[in-house]
C-alpha cells in the first residue's frame, strides 16, 4: 500500500465524504466495486494496446518464449 500524502486533493476529500456514513459491509462492497472497475479499465487499456500494436495470439506466444533480461553489472 502506498503512503498517503497530505493535504488531500479535492477529489479525494469528496470520496471520503461519500463514504463517511458507510458501515463495514458497505465499505467492503464499495472496495470490491472499485477493484472491479480498475480491473475492467486495465483490461480495456490492454485491449487498446493489443489492437494498436496489431498483436495476435502468435505474438503472445513469441513474447512468452523470449528471454529478455537486464544485463548484470559487476561491481558499482
Amino acid at each position: 500500500m502506498s503512503d498517503i500524502s497530505l493535504p488531500l486533493k479535492p477529489e479525494q476529500v469528496s470520496l471520503l465524504k461519500l463514504t463517511d456514513q458507510l458501515n463495514e459491509t458497505e465499505l467492503k462492497e464499495l472496495r470490491q466495486l472499485i477493484i472491479a472497475y480498475k480491473a475492467k479499465r486495465l483490461s480495456m487499456l490492454a485491449d487498446q494496446v493489443w489492437e494498436e500494436k496489431g498483436w495476435s495470439d502468435e505474438t503472445m506466444e513469441a513474447f512468452l518464449k523470449e528471454h529478455i533480461r537486464t544485463p548484470y553489472k559487476h561491481g558499482k
